[in-house]
């Protein structure tokens, strides 16, 4: 791992910020916005934001998007602070508002279709710079997901890759439970993609995982929904549960006394 980046204290910021923007905006996600955090810290750090793109396709998790986008001083304190408030445009989805949100998010399967398009133009250019993508687990149950893998690995697509959040849960249960995407290294082998499975939480395996090959590459990130947050972790309630008065005490105690468990 880069010695000179704590990701750690980067995602503990970001899991102290998003669990304020979430209980002030009284909005839901928080358990989707922890799961992912550890790897944004990652993603935004390691990406040059002049040449690459990243794509939030699971656009649910918007408030970390924004969190990573003022700390790289792409946007300002107050339109962070202004998320999910009325009149801003700064919503619980991503939208392409700004230069560095360049796709829409938030309706499963959008992500990965844009992500395919911006990495074959960036070939056809023969620009520099990766696209990443980062889906949620329950996008791979979506038909624009394989369709999208298909092409990708047509036009071998090594700049692009994808991220994801393997927390097991969606909307409405367990994944496996709607519907069942398991063995998912498999499938994405069978597409001819690069396949790597990581731990989510660990940022010396997130770091590595981004290592090129001569393929796309997906990145299955095995993770916790609300990550951080003991009486959340693992737990669906917290997709549109707003934490109440209580529960952001709590949880903010529990971040500030032992780091969110990373």
């Amino acid at each position: 791992m880069d010695n000179l980046v704590n990701y750690k204290e980067i995602a503990l910021e970001a899991r102290k910020t998003v669990l304020r923007l979430i209980y002030k905006a009284q909005t839901s996600h928080i358990g989707s916005n922890f799961s992912c955090i550890d790897l944004l810290a990652v993603i935004f750090e390691k990406a040059d934001l002049t040449k690459d793109r990243t794509i939030l396709s699971k656009g649910w998790a918007a408030a970390s998007l924004y969190y990573f986008l003022w700390r790289k001083g792409k946007i300002t304190k107050e339109e962070l602070d202004s998320y999910c408030q009325p009149g801003s445009k700064f919503i619980g989805l991503a939208e392409p508002i700004i230069p560095e949100i360049p796709a829409a998010g938030g309706s499963m399967g959008f992500g990965l279709p844009f992500g395919v398009g911006f990495a074959l133009a960036k070939k056809i250019k023969k620009e520099e710079g990766k696209v990443f993508v980062l889906m949620s687990d329950g996008e791979m149950q979506i038909g624009t997901t394989w369709e999208s893998a298909l092409i990708a690995a047509q036009h071998k697509l090594d700049n692009l890759f994808i991220i994801v959040d393997a927390n097991k849960l969606q909307a409405m249960g367990e994944v496996k439970s709607i519907l069942n995407i398991e063995p998912l290294k498999d499938k994405w082998q069978a597409f001819d993609w690069e396949v790597k499975e990581i731990d989510g939480h660990n940022f010396d395996e997130i770091e590595g995982s981004f290592a090129s090959s001569d393929k796309p590459t997906v990145i299955i990130a095995k993770t916790i929904k609300g990550k951080g947050v003991s009486f959340m972790e693992g737990k669906n309630l917290y997709h549109y549960k707003a934490p109440s008065a209580e529960e952001y005490q709590m949880a903010l105690k529990e971040l500030n006394s032992n780091g969110g468990n990373n």
